[in-house]
């Protein structure tokens, strides 16, 4: 016969099993819950140094410490970096770094004026430990940022260079500049054009007289004008806005004076059409219906209106040649003219029409810096493949790569 087990033997064990569970959970309860002061204060960072930044404008220093003894523990969750002129009347709050950072820039130091720092280490209830209070130094300006040496050899290079073409082509030194089938080809479009009779139309964008590319295009007007006077043909330049038309009418006034014929210059013919873009896409297109010109040129900056030009002179039958930097433009000008100046092309084209000495020299110093470029990008390359592949050391690649 099985022995039963007495029920309350059952009740006194399930009894002494709560009373040891609960008094765990309190225990645990109240480890959870010690307050924050029974912790030791967080130890501060040491060995506050700070420095003007070098290589810089001014208003630049850089501070540096040692960690923390809290900060591996955890203790630490960041670090905030104080800043003064004076210890006696307290430090403003200058940055904050994450903990395990040693060093931080401050930017915004006062140029030329003596500061204090401090650095505070900070737990997650915002109590801070600050550090001995630094000594003073300065943010002192350089005049010379010596990271950037690559930068004024180059500029030495070029300048060097220029002023090499320039003295050679005052010699009389025929330089050699690539062939622009499209500068080739004015001379047989002026002769044209005088041949029948019609006039040349010149269209320099609408941009405004600030714009690189209508700089460009007044300086080939001007050379065009030459031209033109020459032949005693017709030039037509509508223009789109004010000081542009101002600039482009002295420009072909000095032009005729040049090749002696002042008293062949209209004008009437350089004149303001409209702002107003689309209104003088129907101006100009109204000219060339009417006055049906021989040859068109579009030089300097164009917008949506390029397709709408460039084919209104194609039904006409003229012969066009266009330049333009506008990326987007360049399609509808090499699908609809007969010659297009691509990008700098169009710089170019001045000093290739008239073959003046400086501009020439110019011309072939940007060139020669460009082929020096080209060859240290491809020499740095190879020499970086070989580190890649291990085939020569790191070492001899770092100096060639210091650039800011």
């Amino acid at each position: 016969m099985r022995a039963r087990t007495p029920a309350g033997f059952v009740v006194g064990v399930l009894s002494i099993s709560a009373l040891f569970l609960c008094s765990a959970a309190l225990a645990q309860e109240e480890i959870e819950a010690a307050p924050a002061d029974s912790l030791p204060p967080l130890s501060p960072p040491t060995s506050v140094m700070i420095s003007d930044t070098p290589n810089d404008r001014g208003f630049s220093i850089n501070v540096t410490w040692a960690l923390s003894s809290d900060d591996e523990a955890g203790r630490v969750t960041s670090y905030r970096i104080y800043r003064t002129s004076d210890p006696d009347t307290g430090f403003a709050f200058a940055g904050r770094v994450s903990p395990g950072d040693t060093e931080y820039r401050d930017g915004d130091a006062p140029e030329g004026e003596l500061v204090y720092y401090r650095v505070s280490a900070t737990d997650d209830v915002g109590a801070e430990s600050p550090s001995e209070t630094s000594a003073p130094t300065q943010a002192v300006p350089q005049w010379f940022n010596k990271e950037r040496i690559n930068v004024l050899i180059a500029v030495f290079i070029f300048v060097a260079a220029i002023v090499y073409f320039v003295v050679s082509a005052r010699r009389g030194k025929d330089l050699f500049i690539r062939r622009l089938a499209g500068l080739d080809e004015v001379d047989n479009a002026v002769g044209r054009a005088t041949e029948m009779g019609k006039p040349i139309l010149y269209i320099s964008g609408l941009s405004t007289v600030s714009d690189v590319a209508t700089i460009a295009a007044i300086n080939i007007l001007g050379e065009v004008a030459k031209k033109t006077a020459e032949y005693n043909t017709r030039l037509i330049v509508p223009c789109a806005d004010p000081i542009v038309m101002a600039v482009e009418q002295e420009v072909v006034k000095e032009a005729y004076a040049k090749v002696g014929r002042p008293d062949s210059y209209n004008e009437d013919d350089v004149f303001y059409l409209t702002r107003s873009q689309f209104a003088y896409v129907a101006g100009v297109n109204g000219i060339m219906v009417r006055q049906r010109p021989a040859t068109i040129l579009y030089m300097g900056m164009f917008f949506a209106e390029s397709l709408v030009l460039a084919e209104t002179g194609a039904s006409v039958g003229a012969i066009q040649i266009a330049g333009t930097d506008a990326v987007t433009q360049l399609p509808f000008f090499i699908t609809a003219c007969d010659y297009t100046l691509i990008g700098e092309e169009l710089y170019a084209a001045s000093a290739y029409l008239s073959r003046e000495p400086v501009l020439l020299g110019g011309l072939k110093g940007q060139d020669t810096l460009k082929m020096v470029i080209a060859i240290t990008i491809i020499l740095t390359t190879i020499v970086a493949t070989l580190v890649a592949v291990n085939a020569i050391g790191a070492d001899f690649m770092t100096p060639l790569l210091i650039t800011q």
